[in-house]
């Protein structure tokens, strides 16, 4: 693949309702979009998953522009690109800036299947034809409303229900859950909110049933959480704490989940994806693709890599009419009693709508070999 030119761009859409969890409320979503052109016509496109804050983690959308301008950028159109998993390797001097590189390398991704005719999800390897969705649900104002939207999901056809708590936020609602839908797939997202000193408090947790508790301890940990998995029946779910393989090896050994949650932006890109999806497989971890509030080139991503075999639990892939009054992508990503058919047409089988695009770009800027 030889890249003619790369388009960044700057946007921002707004929310259809405020997404709140135990580190904040986003009420819309600032992003950037890339363009990757090729030398034969073709484009290619990425969505990093940074946000306006260092909350989530230590990226934002000023920081991954600065990467990608001063130095990612730079180092792709050095020279030709032979295959996408070469995009890594390249960019491996720069440390960390993982969202920042998962943008860049999804859009050659985009590219490079494009260019074979493939869908993405089978240039990744990916074997399903169709994926389960489930549906997050951030902290609501209320009991009653939490029920209420709940409803509304498992009626819409959702395979599984995923709650944000924290403290003051947590058994409670997890009981009331419990007593109004005994049977459903439910699952809890802490966002790192607790700690060792709340093993007690978090035993509790067991009697409701869980598929998984996510991320209850801090971000960069995963021996505090071998110490609590030892404690509870619930499996934790690792999201925050993995970044690359090797983080994903060293929790397994240590025993510090049977679960991972897998987030393309928040491991660099789709390579080391498939390469974490691989390490699972090999120990019998399952598998699921979060979400990160994604517009539909994101979304469409994550559609591709829930493809591949070892992503068993229904994910956080939502149709885009639940985030967006309009996505940027046509035709929208929807659902059907629960899923979501992977498409068939080359690259992310979704086209950009330009016009769309630009009614919510605030800036952009072209960068040519």
């Amino acid at each position: 693949m030889e890249i003619k030119s790369i388009v960044l761009r700057h946007v921002k859409m707004d929310l259809l309702h405020p997404f709140t969890t135990s580190v904040g409320t986003e009420y819309d979503k600032d992003f950037i979009l890339v363009e990757v052109k090729s030398k034969s016509g073709l484009s290619g496109w990425g969505e990093s998953v940074s946000i306006i804050e260092p909350i989530y983690n230590e990226e934002t959308v000023k920081t991954n522009w600065h990467m990608m301008n001063d130095f990612l950028i730079p180092l792709l159109l050095k020279e030709p690109i032979q295959h996408p998993d070469d995009v890594s390797e390249r960019f491996k001097p720069i440390r960390g800036n993982y969202n920042a590189k998962a943008a860049l390398e999804g859009a050659i991704w985009d590219l490079y299947a494009r260019e074979m005719n493939l869908p993405l999800s089978k240039a990744l390897g990916g074997t399903k034809d169709k994926i389960e969705v489930g549906v997050s649900v951030g902290i609501q104002e209320s009991e009653a409303k939490m029920l209420q939207n709940i409803e509304g999901y498992l009626t819409e056809g959702y395979k599984r229900i995923k709650v944000k708590i924290k403290p003051g936020w947590d058994l409670h609602i997890l009981e009331a859950i419990r007593k109004e839908f005994p049977d459903i797939p439910l699952m809890a997202d802490a966002n790192c909110a607790y700690s060792l000193d709340d093993i007690e408090h978090m035993q509790q947790l067991d009697q409701f049933n869980l598929t998984m508790i996510e991320q209850p301890l801090a971000c960069d940990d995963i021996i505090d959480h071998a110490k609590l998995q030892a404690e509870l029946k619930t499996p934790i779910c690792l999201d925050e704490s993995i970044h690359t393989a090797e983080d994903a090896r060293k929790a397994i050994e240590l025993g510090s989940c049977k679960i991972i949650n897998l987030k393309i932006g928040r491991v660099g890109g789709l390579t080391e994806s498939k390469k974490i999806h691989d390490l699972c497989v090999k120990n019998n971890i399952p598998m699921w693709c979060g979400g990160m509030l994604e517009a539909g080139i994101g979304r469409a991503h994550n559609i591709a890599i829930t493809s591949l075999a070892n992503f068993t639990l229904p994910g956080d892939t939502a149709p885009s009419s639940h985030y967006w009054k309009h996505d940027i992508i046509s035709p929208e990503v929807e659902m059907k009693d629960g899923w979501i058919f992977v498409p068939n047409e080359p690259g992310i089988g979704f086209e950009p709508s330009l016009s769309k695009i630009d009614d919510v770009t605030l800036y952009s800027k072209t960068y040519r070999r």
